[in-house]
């Protein structure tokens, strides 16, 4: 899926020149000429960056960014005309990842926002859910069906690994190294098979009969129920 972009730029040209170029580069991008309407696609899409000016027809880019801020991660980036160091000091306090002032090249700004894109994936802290499992990486917390799970931090460590490589073997060395970040061959052989086990516990019907994290003999282990991130 195109990673979706919220232009808001009430000069009419500048906004569709940026659009169609950004466009071209393989995004979504959504136009917005007032902050009003950059309110109504910002609680409507699911957005991975916005970019905003300043000064505009209906109030402050500041303030809208402040607001989002508010409730939400999403990249933000100012492209205005307001280039004293006072201007982009306030920009970054109120929440901006990046800052360019006009006159801008296109070749600059699409080189920004793919560098932003890339460091910060529009994914990262997007819900993954498996069945009755729902993993919330930006809360650091998982539920089995309503209930929330009470995980230790290496469970819920192994979780998050599991369920972001859904289907595929995972060796032991693998989980160690991601888990513990250290070489598995200097690790107790059982400290990994006693988190899986207290792991199961918590998430598996019948732990002795595992459907969702089972083991591979001689392989490893494998979340083996497909993940959806929404």
């Amino acid at each position: 899926m195109p990673q979706e972009i919220l232009l808001l730029e009430d000069d009419d040209s500048l906004n569709h020149a940026v659009s169609l170029k950004l466009k071209k580069e393989g995004y979504t991008v959504y136009s917005a000429f007032t902050v009003k309407e950059a309110l109504s696609l910002y609680q409507d899409k699911n957005l991975s960056l916005i970019i905003c000016d300043i000064s505009l027809p209906d109030g402050s880019g500041l303030e809208f960014c402040s607001r989002v801020r508010q409730e939400s991660d999403v990249l933000f980036l100012f492209l205005t005309a307001l280039d004293r160091e006072e201007d982009i000091a306030a920009g970054y306090r109120q929440g901006a990842d990046d800052y360019i002032t006009k006159p801008f090249s296109m070749t600059a700004l699409t080189a920004k926002v793919g560098a932003l894109l890339k460091r910060f994936p529009a994914d990262a802290h997007k819900i993954i859910v498996s069945g009755d499992i729902t993993l919330y990486p930006e809360d650091k917390r998982a539920m089995k069906g309503n209930q929330n799970l009470s995980l230790t931090a290496k469970e819920y460590s192994l979780l998050t690994f599991f369920m972001e490589n859904p289907m595929r073997i995972l060796s032991r060395n693998q989980l160690l190294e991601a888990i513990w970040d250290i070489e598995g061959n200097f690790v107790d052989e059982n400290t990994l098979f006693v988190n899986i086990r207290r792991l199961r516990e918590k998430i598996e019907d019948n732990p002795s009969a595992p459907v969702m994290l089972k083991n591979v003999r001689g392989l490893g282990y494998i979340w083996e129920r497909k993940c959806e991130k929404r």
